[in-house]
């Protein structure tokens, strides 16, 4: 779309000089490939009448989150104080007589988020994502751990009959800290029958996927290791309490640790300790090859006693395949889901929302976890800080996004 006649274009673009060097290799990574994406998510309003392409209001709103926006109002708000040249990078309608961008309001924007199809969007989003992802590393052979884990939306609550938050599966990459799906969990089901549908789309070849013992299913096993060719570390408790028992068992005291890792911070100071052994039969177990025991042992940094944590689980990883010191790391690792959703209820106040119909919270979840990715693709030392820098000026998001033009 051409400038506009006092055009302020061209001080936008300037911005991206100044950007960090991660920002300038995202918008390098391939231009409008996330309008391509958003632009293949159907509309699910009725033809007649629509004054703004679905893929200009959802680009809208991921940019207007990266900034900072924590609901439909405040992503209004940023769309309507964006200047000419981003609203014309993201496709805003002009009034054909007076050339005017008309941006879309809070109303268009809460019914587009309401009834847009989330599954679709978020296959959409996390595959432009994992594109995205796969540049940022792209050694040959690395190995992909991706995390499990589900978190309930509190401040959805008051909305439903029955009192149940909407709650959401999610697949992280720990690395990039990335989510790349989620699908939701409703009150007639759990977290187990959501496992393959989360992880059914994605190329998982070669890759190992952590969970929680929640996820310890024999089903799990089979549908990783025989149906997408990948590999799992399942933890073990009792829950599972013939395979708790056996680990429990083996004889640990006779097995050297193979991995030792100290930590101090958090008001502590942590030593962990992981073993590792191969388990060539008896396991009642699918593809089971290596249990481990990780032990933990914590004290607090102003004295005290330590206490000691044992942890169990299993692995498809066979000892050539995988150190004990890379077990370790991706167990470790798992909880990089856990400091993501810490993020989202501190720096975006999710549990606080007023997002509760249709699949809006899915959709506000789903940017939340987009704009975090984005972030820390992209270099920036710390979430509130990197919202604040793209909140100053409207042309940062867009150029982080690969969505201004060069």
């Amino acid at each position: 779309m051409p400038a506009l006649s006092s055009s302020l274009i061209s001080p936008a673009l300037e911005q991206i000089a100044d950007l960090p060097a991660g920002d300038r290799e995202l918008l390098a990574a391939g231009q409008l490939s996330l309008l391509e994406h958003l632009a293949r998510v159907p509309d699910p309003r009725k033809r007649r009448g629509v004054r703004h392409s679905l893929s200009s209001v959802l680009a809208a709103a991921i940019a207007a989150v990266l900034a900072g926006a924590q609901s439909f109002t405040a992503i209004g708000e940023w769309i309507n104080d964006a200047p000419p040249p981003v609203l014309a990078c993201l496709g805003i309608r002009r009034d054909p007589l007076t050339r005017r961008f008309e941006p879309p309001g809070e109303a268009t924007i809460r019914r587009v988020l309401e009834s847009v199809d989330a599954s679709v969007l978020d296959k959409e989003v996390g595959a432009w994502l994992r594109a995205r992802v796969q540049a940022a590393w792209p050694e040959p052979g690395r190995r992909t751990a991706l995390a499990v884990d589900g978190k309930a939306l509190r401040g959805t609550r008051h909305a439903s009959a029955d009192g149940q938050a909407v709650h959401l599966l999610a697949v992280l990459d720990q690395q990039a800290c990335a989510v790349l799906g989620q699908v939701s969990v409703d009150g007639k089901t759990n977290e187990v029958t959501r496992f393959a549908p989360l992880l059914d789309h994605l190329d998982l070849a070669g890759d190992v996927v952590t969970a929680d013992a929640l996820h310890t299913q024999r089903g799990h096993a089979e549908f990783l290791v025989t149906g997408k060719n990948a590999h799992y570390i399942f933890i073990v408790k009792k829950n599972q309490p013939g395979l708790y028992a056996q680990l429990k068992r083996l004889p640990w005291r006779q097995v050297p640790a193979g991995a030792r890792h100290r930590d101090r911070g958090h008001g502590r100071d942590e030593h962990r300790t992981l073993k590792a052994v191969t388990v060539a039969a008896g396991l009642a177990f699918p593809h089971a090859a290596q249990a481990i025991c990780l032990t933990r042992r914590i004290r607090p940094l102003d004295g005290g006693r330590w206490r000691t944590i044992t942890v169990y689980a299993i692995t498809s990883l066979a000892a050539h395949q995988a150190t004990p010191a890379q077990l370790a790391a991706w167990i470790r690792g798992h909880w990089q889901i856990e400091a993501l959703h810490h993020i989202r209820d501190v720096t975006y106040r999710e549990d606080h929302s007023q997002v509760r119909a249709g699949n809006g919270p899915q959709v506000m979840a789903m940017l939340r976890n987009l704009a975090i990715a984005i972030i820390k693709l992209a270099g920036a030392s710390g979430i509130a800080t990197a919202t604040r820098h793209y909140a100053r000026n409207a042309a940062r998001p867009l150029a982080t996004l690969g969505l201004i033009p060069t």
